[in-house]
């Protein structure tokens, strides 16, 4: 790997953990943050995302959001469990995506919104195991494997 290939991994690692953890926080330190706005209003498969909306789902719901955001931002950024928070990154997007989905159209384009350059980013960063350019996943591999 090159090192501009390198530094392309690393910033693109480290940008979008801190944009998942800056939301993660904004949302953990907001009181009445809630997902319910977002999914009541699903244009998408509003069955399912009412579902969540509900009054015994919601807590969970936004639970998982607002503390998974903070983890997987601290995975990528400090290069542990790259994969797996890439992965689950990237089934977040999608589950954000389809709210705002009225095929073909979403938001101001079509089908291509930034949800999906989420999607193909934290999958590249998943692909390359980026966790191990400049991160501490090799330092945790050492660990586990003595």
């Amino acid at each position: 790997m090159t090192k501009l290939q390198m530094w392309g991994l690393f910033l693109l690692r480290i940008t979008i953990g801190w944009l998942f953890l800056n939301a993660g926080i904004a949302k953990v330190i907001e009181p009445t943050w809630s997902a319910a706005k977002y999914l009541s209003a699903a244009t998408t498969f509003n069955g399912f995302f009412g579902w969540l909306a509900s009054s015994s789902m919601l807590p969970i719901v936004n639970f998982l959001v607002e503390w998974g955001l903070v983890l997987m931002g601290l995975a990528l950024i400090l290069g542990v469990c790259v994969r797996y928070a890439s992965y689950a990154g990237a089934v977040l997007m999608f589950l954000f995506y389809l709210p705002v989905l009225n095929f073909p159209t979403v938001g101001h384009g079509y089908i291509v919104d930034d949800h999906i350059i989420y999607i193909a980013a934290l999958l590249t960063l998943a692909g390359f195991e980026a966790g191990t350019v400049w991160g501490l996943e090799n330092k945790v591999k050492q660990m586990f494997a003595k």
